[in-house]
């Protein structure tokens, strides 16, 4: 066991309280199946204040084993509240395993002090509550951190200037740019937004509260998403004005003077501090992770990375019996020096297609690209079209906005779904691939490479790759916008990249790209006229026209197995 931190002074004696864990994290955690046997009974010490940077109190629960010895820490510093799943999952289970768990509310959160800022106090407040650690007197110096979401964004922000106990980091579905969470391809990422702005807001008042705010939300979203003007539309739900929410939707510039200092993604250079990422196909924070892994790797940093079938809420439901295993593997290696349950590869993907995990050396940032053209018959081939005529075109009616099916998004909607009824609309268009004689291995980045022109000068183009089954069923793989304009009748060049995937097209489906002039509410609508989304009253139908010379970029890959 890791002895305590060289020079420190002797620790006083302690005598751990005798409360129990929350009753309610006590149920949850009987009811999970498939988890480690417990090793040790677990303890709770509730409601401790840990001065914040500027001095206030920051609500915090304290979890441990019942048992003589030296047991590592875990640091968990939330916004969203320390009840249920966050006790259970992080408290009550590796108390179980054998670490001290502190368990935080982040400042102006969850009885904390202070007032709440999306990311500007979490670096600071992060070393304060180390520099508290410190004087414990069950603190043995060896330090880890854990969590998914925002809970890993305050991972990156403790990493900026890590501590010397810091020896270990578990980021799932994690956070690092503020910015990417709401934008993406120069739109607003609405449908995420309204739902980060509920879970800030309630889920620290309970689980009753949260699910009233998430259903009042779900009962209104179609007339939210569609008022004229957007801006101020979510207090229908929300009930009280939230400033952050306000400020995201309306600075969708990155280097907008707002975003300064929000992204995080400079703590990864240089990083020593051995870091295992998670995250799912359908994740919303799943390119994030991916840009995690690729600086970490170009550090030298000791990393791992396992990417599932899920979503960005389902990799902590349905995921977390693997979930957990491969971060109690990675915390036990490098905070207890017990190796054995780590896995022989850096990187285990799911498959998706054929229903597999693969263990790989590591993950292919750079892959050799297949081009796959559209025709003008919606065929899609593996050559180059020999056509000069534009394959298709659609008119998109931002009064009637294409739906968005699936995907990536924070809601129960999220994820794999049957995309028929949308390629059914008019102002949806299709290239399907002939049924494929041998399967075909997508593995890496995918991407689109676009030329169009529109009539008003204003448009999004949002694109998709699409499973087709022998029965004809289209289910989504990944996908990507570009907001774009253009000047007259002339074609504009865009790439739009649509994603990481580890998919396997079996012999006899077909490969479908899908696209369209949007995917709302998922993204907002693009007025058409050139004005801000968020302000619009006016719409304008836009004419989008796709010309021969653009292709969906496929990293297809022969895949080895690591031995």
């Amino acid at each position: 066991m890791p002895s305590r931190t060289p020079g420190a002074l002797p620790r006083p004696a302690w005598t751990p309280p005798t409360g129990k864990p929350p009753l309610s994290s006590r149920l949850l955690r009987a009811a999970w199946r498939g988890l480690p046997a417990k090793r040790y009974d677990a303890g709770w010490e509730p409601g401790l204040a840990v001065p914040a940077a500027d001095g206030s109190p920051l609500v915090t629960d304290h979890y441990f084993p019942r048992a003589e010895g030296d047991f590592p820490t875990l640091l968990v510093r939330s916004p969203y509240g320390r009840g249920l799943p966050w006790s259970p999952m992080y408290g009550l289970l590796f108390a179980e395993q054998g670490f001290h768990v502190v368990l935080q509310s982040c400042r102006g959160t969850g009885g904390s002090g202070g007032a709440f800022d999306l990311w500007r106090n979490e670096p600071a407040d992060g070393r304060a509550t180390v520099s508290w650690l410190r004087e414990r007197p069950w603190f043995n110096g060896t330090l880890g951190t854990i969590g998914p979401s925002y809970l890993g964004y305050v991972q990156w922000a403790l990493a900026l200037d890590p501590p010397p106990e810091l020896k270990a980091m578990v980021v799932q579905v994690g956070l690092h740019d503020p910015h990417a969470l709401f934008h993406s391809g120069g739109a607003l990422l609405l449908e995420n937004a309204l739902a980060v702005g509920v879970g800030m807001a309630y889920q620290h008042r309970g689980i009753v509260p949260l699910a009233r705010a998430t259903l009042r939300l779900r009962r209104r979203l179609r007339d939210i998403t569609g008022a004229r003007p957007l801006r101020d539309a979510y207090l229908s739900a929300l009930g009280d004005e939230v400033p952050w929410l306000d400020e995201v939707l309306t600075h969708p510039d990155p280097d907008d003077p707002y975003w300064s200092g929000a992204s995080l993604a400079g703590a990864a250079e240089g990083l020593t501090i051995p870091t295992a990422l998670v995250t799912g196909w359908h994740d919303v924070l799943a390119d994030q992770t991916f840009e995690q892994y690729r600086r970490l790797r170009r550090a030298g940093c000791e990393t791992a990375l396992l990417a599932g079938p899920w979503t960005h809420t389902s990799a902590v439901q349905q995921g977390w019996p693997e979930v957990f295993a491969e971060s109690l593997a990675w915390l036990r290696a490098h905070l207890c020096a017990d190796p054995s349950g780590l896995r022989p590869t850096r990187v285990r993907v799911h498959m998706g297609g054929e229903d597999a995990w693969r263990d790989l050396d590591d993950w292919p940032f750079s892959p050799a690209t297949t081009s796959w053209s559209p025709g003008p018959d919606g065929h899609l081939a593996r050559q180059a079209s020999t056509g000069s005529a534009p394959p298709a075109s659609f008119r998109y009616d931002p009064a009637d906005p294409t739906p968005s099916v699936g995907g990536p998004l924070l809601s129960r909607t999220a994820g794999p779904r049957d995309n028929g009824a949308l390629e059914a609309r008019a102002d949806v268009v299709t290239f399907t691939s002939a049924p494929l004689a041998e399967p075909v291995d997508v593995l890496g980045p995918v991407a689109a490479r676009l030329s169009v022109s529109t009539d008003t000068g204003h448009a999004d183009v949002f694109t998709r790759l699409c499973d087709v089954d022998a029965r004809d069923r289209s289910t989504n793989v990944c996908d990507g916008l570009a907001r774009v304009r253009t000047t007259g009748r002339e074609p504009s060049e865009v790439t739009v990249p649509m994603g990481s995937t580890a998919h396997r097209f079996p012999a006899g489906h077909r490969i479908r790209w899908q696209i369209s002039g949007g995917a709302h509410p998922r993204f907002d609508r693009n007025p058409g006229t050139g004005e801000s989304p968020v302000d619009a009253v006016g719409l304008a139908p836009t004419r989008v026209t796709l010309h021969a010379d653009s292709a969906l970029l496929l990293p297809q890959q022969v895949i080895r197995r690591a031995e």
